[in-house]
């Protein structure tokens, strides 16, 4: 177990993205599966024992959220669930945060979540005082257990850090986007000021939308579904660009009987308060996720990944 920074609730090292759940414009939920695969992808998280899923109010306009609170009902062990609020435009009180977070625990069958994240800095007509002085008085009032935040810069990060500790609640997490394939957090000052703070790195698009599961391939040109099909990297180009970093994580697999999307994974793991949120779709995806925990990538094979994926340090 981890935890969601230095004294905040504990959790899998390892998380579910549920954003794929009920999300019909970006990767044709209700077309190439439903509700059964990932109910089915839930029940095979927790065999495995991977209890954190991170969800958002905007996944499927609710409904990843009303999936999750759905199978959480049977669920016969205790999970935790991350979920998001997005400060829109029309957002502009207090009360406002009250009445998302609200809607998003009716949603989700709850009283009370693990995290509640700020899902984009976008201030709009609320200052970043009044969202923070909200959420922390929803943590005196119980009905979240940590903060976060989401596709936060080095500064917007320390600025919520500050305004939330001037209320005596800690930032927990940073949500942003980091695999082998994207590793700008190492480079615009995101990671050394979240390990400055003790903020936990909670990965997003850790497998870079699939590109790093060695399911696409110059050679194969498999094509993806939904929106990802108008993705460059998707095309040939782009798949013979990212081909020695997959052939490594292919190598390496071999050598610990795992997959690339396992080895990838791991990596992440390896640098310390990052938990990556792969999606799952179904049950295989789920498990496949959870092959990533229970073995470690030493030290050598680290750096060796380290090296070769350097050319992604600013994307």
């Amino acid at each position: 177990m981890i935890s969601l920074g230095p004294n905040g609730p504990t959790v899998t090292p390892l998380g579910i993205g549920t954003w794929a759940w009920g999300d019909r414009l970006f990767w044709s939920y209700s077309n190439d599966y439903g509700a059964t695969e990932v109910q089915a992808a839930f029940e095979a998280a927790l065999a495995a024992g991977v209890t954190l899923f991170d969800t958002a109010e905007i996944y499927g306009m609710g409904e990843s959220e009303r999936l999750l609170g759905q199978f959480s009902r049977d669920a016969k062990v205790p999970i935790q669930i991350a979920t998001k609020y997005g400060p829109l435009p029309w957002r502009w009180s207090a009360e406002s945060v009250a009445e998302a977070l609200t809607a998003s625990l009716n949603r989700l069958g709850t009283d009370r979540v693990t995290l509640y994240q700020v899902h984009w800095p976008f201030n709009f007509f609320m200052s970043q005082e009044t969202l923070c002085s909200a959420l922390a008085d929803e943590v005196k009032r119980g009905r979240i257990e940590a903060v976060g935040v989401s596709n936060y810069s080095a500064a917007q990060m320390t600025e919520a850090y500050n305004l939330l500790a001037s209320r005596g609640v800690p930032l927990a997490v940073n949500q942003v986007r980091y695999s082998l394939l994207n590793r700008q957090i190492e480079t615009n000052g995101i990671l050394e000021t979240a390990r400055r703070l003790g903020v936990t790195i909670l990965a997003y698009s850790p497998l870079a939308q699939g590109l790093l599961t060695g399911k696409y391939s110059p050679d194969s040109l498999t094509t993806p579904t939904g929106a990802r099909r108008f993705d460059q990297r998707f095309q040939r180009s782009g798949l013979e660009q990212i081909e020695p970093v997959l052939s490594l994580l292919r190598q390496f697999g071999e050598m610990h009987s795992r997959t690339p999307a396992q080895v990838a994974l791991n990596w992440l793991i390896a640098q310390g308060s990052v938990i990556p949120i792969p999606g799952a779709k179904d049950a295989e995806q789920a498990r496949a996720n959870a092959g990533t925990l229970g073995w470690s990538l030493d030290e050598s094979e680290v750096a060796k990944l380290e090296q070769l994926s350097r050319p992604w340090l600013h994307s």
